[in-house]
């Protein structure tokens, strides 16, 4: 068993990056007991969590070295540095170096995000407890919603040349991966530092072209307003551009969506969903959204409710607004906690209504799992599966839906 533990808070990219720090830290210290805690600060909630988790990381491993890294420490090392639990604090830059874990004098080591230009890629021989593969393809944000905190723990948006994202990925699948994710903080902004400006829809394009043993691609979160023309022709044409897309929606009232300064209309978002289905009618669509944010009356919130089933949303993030210190939104007229929570739990339930209709539509039909863990796995729209106990670990397995188990899908050996 390793000595390395590494925990993982918030999104996709963290996810990645903590597997990097895996790879990093047991080069350094194969027989060294240390935790890493890869944080978020995406809300105030999300700092909460991260400080509970230090101290529960301290309490469940007394003898190991706590380093403390991600967007948390990276916007407040200090708040950090003064927890009696915490060995060392790291800044999103300095993470993702192998010298991170050589020996330093330095307990805080936090530059100043903003002055980063560009970003490296860190080649990942394996994924923990994955059989799915992330791929950063670009990190930061040029955007500055109201809401949001995330582009000063991240910097702005900087990406990774096509030829290495190429180089990742044919390395990930001649290791035996069949899913790649193609991953970062607003990967729809791929490609406006490089040369020539490449966009997200020619990455795309070119990795499925460069690498055709690779079976799947997915992109994780995308911006539905800053979609290329050639994403468009890749989702119409490349089959293995899997048919699920989770978009960075937030509201679904055209008030609240300009008081967060998003870049997107209400009708943005219906016309993105009506266009991407009419080129590929099996597209399934997961979306962000944030209840109870400031200034949102009973006629807003119904707005954004009513847009879960005018879209078809069956994947839901639901998060109640949370302060974030430091952000505009934190200075509007704020709603009631209680009313967010309550607001929240009305998305959910709607969210769960799509769901369990896209659910019921599946039985009957076959489905391509990525089997996952024994038992389970994902179909190409991201359905949870209940696969035959002799579907192999890491293959993707032809099935026939024959009914559900709660919001998990039942796949059939088609010969069985």
């Amino acid at each position: 068993m390793t000595n390395i533990e590494v925990i993982s808070m918030g999104c996709r990219l963290n996810a990645y990056e903590s597997e990097v720090m895996r790879q990093h830290a047991t080069e350094a210290h194969p027989d060294k007991a240390i935790t890493i805690i890869n944080t978020c600060a995406v809300t105030s909630e999300a700092e909460r969590q991260a400080r509970q988790m230090i101290r529960r990381a301290r309490k469940e491993r007394p003898d190991a070295q706590i380093i403390v890294t991600g967007c948390a420490s990276q916007i407040n090392p200090q708040r950090y540095a003064a927890m009696p639990e915490v060995d060392i604090v790291l800044g999103n830059e300095e993470k993702m170096s192998p010298q991170a874990f050589d020996v330093h004098e330095e307990r805080v080591r936090v530059n100043d995000i903003m002055e980063l230009k560009e970003t490296a890629l860190h080649m990942v021989d394996a994924y923990a407890e994955h059989t799915r593969a992330f791929v950063q393809i670009q990190n930061g944000c040029n955007h500055r919603c109201t809401f949001c905190i995330i582009p000063y723990g991240r910097g702005n948006s900087r990406s990774v040349a096509m030829g290495e994202i190429v180089q990742q990925v044919r390395a990930l699948v001649e290791r035996g991966y069949k899913e790649v994710v193609f991953t970062g903080v607003d990967i729809s902004a791929y490609g406006e530092d490089l040369p020539n400006h490449p966009t997200l829809g020619t990455l795309v394009k070119r990795v499925l072209k460069a690498i055709p043993e690779l079976p799947r691609l997915r992109l994780s979160s995308i911006d539905a307003v800053e979609v290329d023309d050639a994403l468009y022709d890749a989702i119409g044409s490349e089959e293995r551009l899997l048919p699920y897309m989770h978009i960075s929606l937030q509201a679904g009232d055209d008030m609240i969506l300009k008081r967060m300064k998003r870049r997107h209309s209400r009708a943005d978002a219906i016309a993105f969903c009506e266009r991407v289905r009419a080129l590929r009618p099996d597209m399934i669509f997961g979306a962000d959204l944030i209840a109870g944010f400031p200034t949102e009356t009973d006629a807003m919130f119904a707005n954004s409710l009513a847009l879960i089933e005018e879209i078809g949303l069956p994947y839901l993030h639901v998060f109640p607004y949370s302060e974030r210190e430091g952000t505009p939104a934190a200075k509007m007229p704020q709603v009631a906690g209680d009313i967010r929570r309550e607001r929240a739990r009305v998305l959910r339930e709607a969210g769960s209504r799509v769901l369990d209709g896209f659910l019921d539509q599946k039985i009957g039909t076959s489905m391509q799992v990525l089997v996952e863990q024994h038992g389970r796995g994902h179909c190409q729209q991201f359905a949870d599966v209940c696969v035959p106990e002799s579907a192999m670990v890491g293959s993707i397995v032809d099935l026939t839906c024959i009914g559900r188990e709660g919001m998990a899908l039942i796949g059939q050996m088609h010969n069985e």
